[in-house]
C-alpha cells in the first residue's frame, strides 16, 4: 500500500506538470473506486486552473479557486503524467487533461483509491479533520508522543501507526523506525520513557526522509509518476527479512502479526 513517502514522491512528480495549469477536460473511465467518483466533478473542474498542489497524510490535494480535489492511491494506486494521446492502460480510471498537452491519470488495479471533491474548507473534510500532525511538523516531538501514550496499553507499533496520533507511519516504516530506535514493537506504549520517545521521533523522521529520497518503497504495485519503482526497498533493515541475519548483530530477524499487520524485528537489538 502506498504510504506517506510514496504519496510525497507522487506529489513531487506531478507538481511540475499540473501546478498553475488549466484543465481542458476530465475523463472518468471507471467511477467505481472505494467511493464512486461523482460525475459532477467534471463540471466543477472544466476550464479551472490548479492553484497549487499539496499533501495531507496519504491524501493528494489539488487546490482550485472553487474547491479542492482530494485523491487517495488506495492499496495499489499510482499516478502518471502522460501525453494526451498515450493509449489507456487497463486500470486507468480517472484522467485530468490539461491545456499544456499533458494528462494526469490515476491507475488503480484494486480500485481502493478515491477521487473526491469539496467546495468547502478541505481541512474540515470528514476524512481529514481528525488526523494527527505530520511527522515532519515541529510539534511532532517525543514529548507529544509521551504525553498521549501515558494511558495507552496498546503496542508501541500500533500506537505510532494510529493516524489520529501521527500520520504517515505505515506498516513498513513503523517496523523500520522501531528497529532504528531499538524499541521492541510489542512494548506497551505507556511503558516507553520520554528519552526513548525522543529517539523514536528522530528515527521516524529519519526513516521517512530516507524513503522519500529513494522514491518510496516498491514491494508490488507502486510506481512513481515517471513509471519507476521506489528504491527504499533495497534499504530495508527488518521488514520482509524473516529469518535473515540482522544487519547489526547477525541474529535472525523475527516475524509476528501485531494488530493484523506483519511485523519484523530483532530480539537482540530491540528491547
Amino acid at each position: 500500500m502506498p504510504e506517506l513517502p510514496e504519496v510525497e514522491t507522487t506529489l513531487r512528480g506531478i507538481t511540475p506538470f499540473v501546478d498553475k495549469q488549466k484543465i481542458k477536460t476530465i475523463n472518468i473511465y471507471n467511477a467505481s473506486l472505494r467511493w464512486p467518483i461523482d460525475q459532477l466533478i467534471a463540471n466543477e473542474l472544466k476550464n479551472k486552473v490548479v492553484l497549487n498542489t499539496a499533501r495531507r497524510a496519504k491524501y493528494l490535494l489539488l487546490h482550485f479557486k472553487n474547491g479542492t480535489l482530494i485523491m487517495h492511491l488506495g492499496m495499489s494506486g499510482s499516478m502518471h503524467i502522460v501525453e494526451q494521446k498515450t493509449p489507456l492502460q487497463k486500470h486507468d480510471h480517472f484522467e485530468l487533461v490539461f491545456c499544456n498537452g499533458k494528462s494526469l491519470r490515476l491507475r488503480d488495479p484494486r480500485r481502493f483509491g478515491a477521487v473526491l471533491w469539496t467546495s468547502d474548507d478541505w481541512q474540515e473534510h470528514k476524512l481529514l479533520k481528525s488526523l494527527g500532525p505530520e511527522p515532519f511538523d515541529e510539534n511532532f516531538t517525543g514529548e507529544y508522543l509521551h504525553k498521549l501514550s501515558r494511558k495507552k496499553s496498546i503496542s508501541i507499533k500500533s500506537f505510532i501507526m494510529d493516524g489520529h496520533i501521527v500520520v504517515g507511519v505505515g506498516n513498513i516504516y513503523a517496523s523500520e523506525s522501531l528497529f532504528l530506535a531499538g524499541i521492541h514493537p510489542t512494548q506497551a506504549a505507556k511503558k516507553i520513557s520520554l528519552n526513548r520517545f525522543n529517539t523514536l521521533v528522530k528515527s521516524i523522521k529519519s526513516i521517512l526522509q530516507q524513503a522519500i529520497e529513494k522514491g518510496g518503497t516498491t514491494l508490488k504495485d507502486f510506481n512513481t509518476p515517471e513509471g519507476k519503482p521506489g528504491y527504499f526497498a533495497q534499504k530495508l533493515q527488518v521488514y520482509g527479512r524473516k529469518d535473515l541475519p540482522c544487519t547489526i548483530c547477525q541474529h535472525p530477524i523475527k516475524h509476528r502479526v501485531i494488530n493484523q499487520r506483519a511485523t519484523y524485528y530483532c530480539t537482540h537489538c530491540q528491547k
